[in-house]
C-alpha cells in the first residue's frame, strides 16, 4: 500500500512540474518559445518567399518594398460575390482596431483574374475598403507564377456568357513580419479579432 501511495505521489509531483514550470518562467526542454499566435503559425515555410507584380498605381512591387511593416497578402478578384469582399471588410476592420499600429501594416490584394481586373478597376475596388490597401496585378504568366509560389489554387468557372465567369480560389491570407519573413496563414471568415491579436505580437 505504501508503494502505491509513493508511486502516486511521484506521478502527482511530475504533473506539477510539467504544468508549473512555464508559469514560473522556468526553462524546460519542452517550453514553447514561439509567440502564441491564434492563426496558423507557418514560420519557416519553404515557399511564399516573394512576388514581382505591379500595384494599382502602376508601380512595380516586391516584398522588399514593404520592409519594416507587417504584410498581409490576400488573393482574390474584384467580381467575387462573397469571400473576397467579406475578407476585405474584415481586413479593413483589422486596420481600424489596430489604431496607430495600422500604419505599420500593409494589406495587399493580389488579383487572380488579370483578364478583367485592370489597374483602373483595382484602383477603384481595393482602396474603397481602406485607402492604404494596394491592389497588385500581373499578366497571365506573372499571375500563374506568384500563385504557384504561394501555392494558391485558382480556376475559372464558366458563366452564362464568356465574361460572366467566376473564379474558384484559395480563401486565406498570408502574413509576413516586418523583416519580410513568412509567419502566418489566416483562414477565411474568422473576423478581425484573431488577426489583430497576432499582428500586435508581430509588431511588438
Amino acid at each position: 500500500m505504501k508503494t502505491i501511495a509513493a508511486a502516486a505521489f511521484v506521478v502527482f509531483a511530475a504533473i506539477l512540474v510539467l504544468t508549473g514550470c512555464e508559469r514560473l518562467g522556468i526553462d524546460t526542454p519542452w517550453s514553447a518559445k514561439a509567440p502564441a499566435f491564434i492563426n496558423t503559425d507557418v514560420t519557416g515555410l519553404s515557399y511564399a518567399k516573394d512576388f514581382a507584380l505591379t500595384d494599382h498605381t502602376g508601380k512595380p512591387r516586391t516584398l522588399a518594398d514593404f520592409k519594416g511593416k507587417a504584410v498581409v497578402v490576400f488573393f482574390g478578384y474584384t467580381q467575387c460575390p462573397d469571400v473576397c469582399p467579406t475578407t476585405m471588410l474584415e481586413l479593413a476592420g483589422v486596420m481600424k482596431d489596430l489604431g496607430p499600429l495600422a500604419e505599420r501594416v500593409q494589406v495587399l490584394f493580389v488579383t487572380i483574374d488579370p483578364q478583367r481586373d485592370t489597374p483602373a478597376l483595382l484602383a477603384q475596388y481595393v482602396p474603397a475598403f481602406d485607402p492604404r490597401f494596394l491592389g497588385l496585378y500581373g499578366d497571365a504568366a506573372a499571375t500563374d507564377k506568384v500563385a504557384k509560389e504561394f501555392k494558391v489554387f485558382y480556376q475559372k468557372v464558366p458563366g452564362k456568357t464568356p465574361g460572366s465567369y467566376t473564379m474558384d480560389h484559395t480563401a486565406g491570407s498570408y502574413v509576413f513580419d516586418p523583416d519580410g519573413h513568412i509567419r502566418l496563414f489566416v483562414r477565411n471568415g474568422q473576423g478581425a479579432e484573431p488577426l489583430v491579436h497576432d499582428l500586435k505580437l508581430l509588431l511588438s
